[in-house]
């Protein structure tokens, strides 16, 4: 099979990029010791007062997508402003992606074909609702849901913080575990038993430049059997360059329309 001939898919979950920092990477970052006193709001506090600040960033990952009998590598080169826009190229720029908070836009060359809509795609792809402050968050190491607008539980679990909330919500379970060291985020997951979907990100960490930032995201979702896995490594990274983001969809491709 061409790595990109069933590669849309690939290029589209790819979005779900982190903002990291400057210079070469160290090391992933292991180590700290739980305090079984610590409250959950302090829990919490630290988690949101350790959050990466920048503008820009460039750099390149890799992804490994699997879905049943379809699985797929590749290495694509990303460019993100904070906030505003999600931007991909797989080599050639045979596939581009160009996200912002209202839209999700890419192309595939080879399958001559573009999509140009809201987050319901992504939504769709990983049985999971999405919009961009979560899919941002989700490659950030931060918590897809605000933590400071829910009240949980904490307990010690694995060598991690583990929170529940307190309140179980009617539409979907959610569950968070943050790292000792620097509170951030170990593993998440969100589900929604009624409709057999769930969700789940795993992370390891590196130090850059002082930030705390993402080194491996692994992301598992499954909806009613089905499951898609997708493996994504943060390589040559560079912070508030100058950069834009073209993006322009040929002439003549067909669009895809969601049913």
């Amino acid at each position: 099979m061409h790595p990109y001939k069933n590669i849309t898919k690939t290029a589209v979950l790819m979005v779900f990029l982190l903002a990291l920092g400057s210079c070469k990477s160290t090391k992933s970052i292991t180590g700290g010791e739980v305090d079984s006193r610590m409250s959950a709001r302090n829990i919490i506090n630290a988690h949101y007062s350790n959050q990466p600040k920048f503008k820009t960033l460039r750099g390149r990952v890799k992804i490994d997508y699997a879905n049943g009998d379809d699985s797929q590598g590749v290495n694509v080169s990303l460019r993100m402003e904070k906030d505003k826009v999600i931007w991909m190229s797989a080599p050639l720029g045979m596939v581009k992606a160009h996200i912002t908070p209202n839209k999700v836009s890419f192309y595939n060359k080879l399958q001559n074909e573009y999509f140009d809509g809201d987050f319901s795609y992504l939504s769709d792809l990983l049985g999971t609702e999405l919009d961009f402050e979560k899919v941002q968050n989700l490659l950030l190491g931060n918590a897809v849901l605000d933590l400071r607008k829910e009240k949980f539980n904490s307990e010690v679990y694995n060598g991690n913080y583990q929170l529940k909330p307190k309140k179980a919500q009617e539409l979907f379970k959610i569950l968070f575990q943050l790292e000792p060291k620097n509170f951030k985020i170990s593993s998440q997951e969100i589900s929604q038993p009624e409709k057999m979907r769930q969700l789940q990100a795993n992370y390891t960490y590196q130090n850059i430049s002082g930030n705390v930032l993402p080194n491996e995201v692994k992301i598992v979702a499954e909806e009613a059997g089905d499951l898609t896995t997708i493996d994504l490594s943060f390589r040559n990274l560079e912070l508030n360059k100058l950069m834009n983001f073209p993006y322009k969809v040929p002439k003549g491709y067909d669009k895809i329309t969601l049913k």
